[in-house]
């Protein structure tokens, strides 16, 4: 990166405790604010020395030959400052000093920042990060590290070599060699941009090279369920105890709007005695770690009743038996089937279907729905929040009814 400014300045400091005599000459170089100092190695009788041209005035040998000296420094000064800039590294004073004194400036790499991250992540599991988002970052860490040895035939990259181009050809082989969907190829670029991200705020890097490559996720079928496809889950007698627990534990989230995380860690003390009454679920999201409050409805209580004495959950101080993510939707897949569902059914589509089907659609208000699912701002609420056809022809019987009573 070329800095805004650049001098070099030869000069004479007056030693401490000066009384006469030679004086020594002392190198300054300022770039952008940061300067250093250090010592040329040559002195000079005050009055010899022309403060314009920063040399020795005089034509003798001895003159002729410290002038000579510092052109040579001066010279390898400015070599120094172009090479930061060819090479494409943050130009500062301590840059060009480690040049001049022949001090390595260690190469920092990608996957060593990249371990570094999740190292410190580890460390704070339980307190700033869930381990599931750990395992994510560790998940992303090894594409990286593979995606490597496939392209450049290296274990790791340096900083320098980061650019719009690698990033474009891990993009490729996540998609074309590891057969990975567009978003989620999205979604592995996001934690590996803010590995970049984290490499330009300590000035490893000068640039972004993910400015202006285009992250955009495209836009999938997410469609809550239906009131009639709620009631034939709810409705179907499963004769497997696997299939009716999963069932259970879904249709408790689409009456709640907890996520899978949520409801995996749901203890007996988060469902407490409201002011009004009623049992509420009073718990922190894991997610975000925002309070979250939510009145238990009907459906909701009776799911909770049925699994009361379940020798899993009194094991565990767990309301729910619940079991891996992978497995539930393997499961809730088996249940699709079962129920004549023509569709992909992820565990995550009981959230979408209490904002949608359960609260919107009944008229709750969107304000409301946020604070129960937890979420920070109401623009996240409305990317769940699909508007149903059935809530925009309630909407336009009212407006309807209003218009003919007017006229």
């Amino acid at each position: 990166m070329l800095s805004k400014t650049f001098n070099l300045l030869f000069y004479l400091k007056k030693p401490k405790n000066y009384v006469g005599g030679k004086m020594p000459i002392y190198i300054r170089v300022t770039t952008d604010g940061g300067r250093f100092e250090m010592a040329a190695k040559r002195d000079c009788e005050p009055d010899k020395w022309n403060p314009v041209s920063g040399r020795i005035s005089g034509t003798k040998h001895d003159v002729r030959s410290v002038n000579a000296y510092l052109d040579s420094l001066q010279a390898k000064v400015y070599d120094a400052h172009r090479t930061l800039i060819d090479s494409r590294k943050e130009v500062t004073a301590e840059s060009i000093k480690n040049m001049l004194l022949g001090i390595d400036d260690q190469r920092k790499m990608i996957l060593q920042v990249f371990r570094e991250h999740n190292q410190e992540m580890h460390d704070l599991i339980g307190k700033d990060f869930a381990r599931s988002t750990y395992n994510r970052y560790e998940a992303a860490l090894r594409n990286v590290e593979e995606f490597f040895l496939f392209k450049y035939k290296v274990s790791d990259v340096s900083l320098e070599k980061l650019d719009h181009n690698l990033i474009s050809a891990y993009a490729f082989y996540l998609k074309a060699k590891r057969n990975i969907s567009h978003n989620t190829t999205m979604r592995y670029l996001v934690y590996f941009k803010k590995i970049v991200l984290l490499c330009v705020k300590n000035g490893w890097i000068v640039r972004d090279p993910f400015f202006a490559f285009n992250m955009a996720k495209v836009e999938v079928d997410r469609r809550p369920l239906n009131e009639a496809e709620l009631a034939s889950i709810v409705k179907k007698k499963f004769t497997n105890d696997r299939l009716c627990k999963v069932r259970d534990i879904f249709i408790f989230c689409c009456y709640t709007g907890l996520s899978y995380v949520d409801v995996q860690k749901l203890r007996r003390s988060e469902v407490i005695d409201g002011f009004d009454g009623r049992k509420w679920i009073s718990m922190n999201r894991q997610k975000t770690d925002t309070p979250s409050k939510i009145p238990l409805l009907p459906q909701a209580l009776n799911i909770l009743s049925r699994y009361s004495g379940h020798l899993q959950c009194t094991n565990s101080d767990r309301l729910l038996p619940v079991m891996t993510n992978q497995r539930m939707n393997s499961y809730l897949k088996e249940i699709a089937d079962v129920c004549g569902i023509d569709r992909n059914i992820t565990f995550h589509l009981a959230r979408h279907t209490f904002a949608t089907t359960i609260t919107l659609s009944n008229n709750v208000p969107i304000e409301t729905v946020s604070k129960m699912l937890g979420h920070k701002s109401l623009k996240t609420t409305q990317h769940y929040a699909k508007i149903v056809d059935r809530k925009v022809s309630n909407d336009m019987e009212l407006l309807r009814r209003k218009l003919e009573g007017q006229q």
